[in-house]
């Protein structure tokens, strides 16, 4: 294949312009202003459609506003953060940021987000555990009654990362409006983009304005810079969020071409030994990454179709490794359902495949072709 072919990369679409050329012409370069105003009052529309007051800030990264859902979660030096295994390091790393100590919960096989089961034996070990971080795996909706019932029930504090998982929808309820504190992503790979950049998301006015205090460097108002109170440079620029307001415009047209691609996936493996990333009844994922889990008898590995669809300029990666298999991680607890990790089996065996909303239908037959001649 001449060009190449990757996982997910940005797709503007002109609208973007226009609230970026608004920001030199009002020359508001600066982080702050009416893009960033605008972009989270947009966000909080979209997401609760007027059914609740939300309160949204727009900050640098995901990663920011995880950081700062886990202070406002007050975790401090030693405490236990029941954490989602299978996800990327980020949905992790603001727990050690304040001193907290991840235990890791393995996933369940119907939506390969975190397992309720072991979420409750971990609660049984770490009682005194009173934060749950959850991460939507590829856009994937988890059990969320299940989670919220057995958070409720240990008077435990949700924080939810939907970074992944921007308007997938669990029973009607779009993702990162579960957690007392949520986030979501607009790195360049997510569903929309504001080439780098996240969102803290909450219902608590209080908790927004205390996160935007420590987002904008903790400054105390006074004529002078007065600090009394370790600050961050988390906020975002005013002109990302004019990216960001231009791509909200085709999120939903963003979904629907993801979900034609899975789709077309799942046609075209039909009959073959793969499945694909599962998802729950009453979910609408947003499906960012399709995904296949290769059959236990398949001879070849994903790292082995992974080096083959790069020799055709095809880019393919492996699921995230879980985290209690990483080096960093590798002295913190983690609980399984049963005693078997499915983590490790779906790391073992499953792959992620191009899922770029540009990809022609013929580039994915391409891919299908490939893998099936494989297998």
């Amino acid at each position: 294949m001449e060009k190449r072919l990757f996982l997910s990369t940005p797709t503007m679409h002109g609208e973007e312009m226009r609230f970026i050329e608004e920001a030199f012409d009002k020359n508001w370069i600066a982080p702050l202003g009416f893009n960033c105003d605008n972009f989270e009052k947009e966000m909080g529309e979209f997401l609760y459609n007027g059914k609740t007051t939300t309160h949204c800030l727009a900050l640098n990264s995901g990663t920011s506003a995880l950081h700062l859902a886990v202070k406002l979660a007050g975790v401090k030096q030693g405490d236990i953060v029941l954490c989602s295994d299978m996800t990327f390091s980020a949905t992790v790393n603001p727990v050690v940021y304040e001193g907290g100590v991840p235990v890791f919960i393995d996933s369940e096989k119907d939506s390969w987000n975190m397992d309720p089961v072991a979420l409750e034996k971990a609660f049984q070990k770490y009682p005194q555990a009173k934060v749950v971080m959850l991460a939507h795996l590829y856009g994937t909706p988890a059990k969320m009654d299940e989670i919220l019932e057995i958070c409720n029930r240990h008077n435990a504090i949700l924080i939810e990362d939907a970074a992944e998982a921007l308007s997938a929808k669990y029973k009607g309820t779009e993702c990162g409006t579960f957690g007392k504190y949520s986030a979501i992503s607009f790195n360049g790979n997510k569903i929309i983009t504001t080439s780098g950049g996240g969102m803290l998301l909450t219902e608590d006015k209080t908790a927004r304005d205390k996160a935007f205090f420590w987002a904008t460097q903790s400054r105390e108002p006074y004529p002078w810079y007065e600090h009394k109170e370790i600050g961050y440079n988390y906020r975002m620029s005013n002109v990302v969020a004019g990216i960001g307001r231009g791509q909200l415009l085709h999120l939903e047209e963003h979904r629907q071409r993801k979900t034609e691609i899975y789709n077309r996936y799942k046609k075209g493996f039909e009959g073959c030994p793969v499945t694909m990333n599962p998802y729950l009844e009453d979910t609408v994922p947003n499906f960012w990454l399709s995904c296949i889990l290769l059959d236990e008898n398949v001879k070849i590995s994903p790292i082995e179709i992974m080096e083959k669809l790069n020799e055709h300029n095809i880019e393919t990666r492996p699921l995230w490794k879980p985290m209690h298999m990483q080096p960093v991680f590798k002295n913190n607890d983690f609980i399984t359902a049963d005693g078997n990790a499915v983590n490790e089996d779906l790391f073992a065996r499953g792959l992620c495949l191009p899922s770029d909303i540009k990809m022609t239908p013929d580039e994915q037959q391409t891919v299908i072709d490939l893998i099936k001649s494989l297998l």
